[in-house]
C-alpha cells in the first residue's frame, strides 16, 4: 500500500549510550533529535501538500458547480488562489534556503546538533 504521509519517529536508528557498561544500546538519546526533525519536516511537508491539492480539488468542484451564482464562483475563485500563493510561498521558500546553501555552503536545510 501507498504511503502517503510518511511517519514520524523520534530516530531513524537509535543513538544508544556508546561506552557504558550495562546500557540498553537502543534507548533515545539527545541525537534523536535529528531524526524527529528530520521526520517531522518530511511529515509536515508532504500533508501540507495534500491539504493543498485537496483545496484545489474542492475550489474546482465549487467552481463547476456554481450553476452561475457569483458568491460561488468567488468563493471557488479566492480558495483556488489562496492555494496556488500558499504553494508559491512554500517553493519559494525552499528555494531561498537553497540560495542561501549555494551562496554560502551553509547547509541550512539540514538538522545537526554536532555532539562529537
Amino acid at each position: 500500500m501507498f504511503n502517503l504521509i510518511s511517519l514520524i519517529y523520534a530516530a531513524e536508528k537509535w543513538q544508544g549510550l556508546e561506552g557504558v557498561p550495562g546500557e540498553e544500546k537502543d534507548v533515545a538519546t539527545i541525537a534523536s533529535l535529528v531524526s524527529l526533525f528530520k521526520n517531522a519536516v518530511n511529515g509536515i511537508t508532504a500533508f501540507t501538500g495534500v491539504v493543498i491539492f485537496i483545496v484545489i480539488v474542492i475550489a474546482g468542484f465549487t467552481f463547476l458547480f456554481s450553476g452561475g451564482d457569483a458568491k460561488q464562483l468567488e468563493k471557488a475563485k479566492h480558495s483556488f488562489t489562496y492555494a496556488i500563493f500558499g504553494l508559491l510561498i512554500i517553493v519559494c521558500a525552499y528555494l531561498i534556503l537553497q540560495l542561501i546553501k549555494m551562496f554560502t555552503g551553509a547547509s541550512v536545510t539540514e538538522f545537526n546538533l554536532n555532539l562529537k
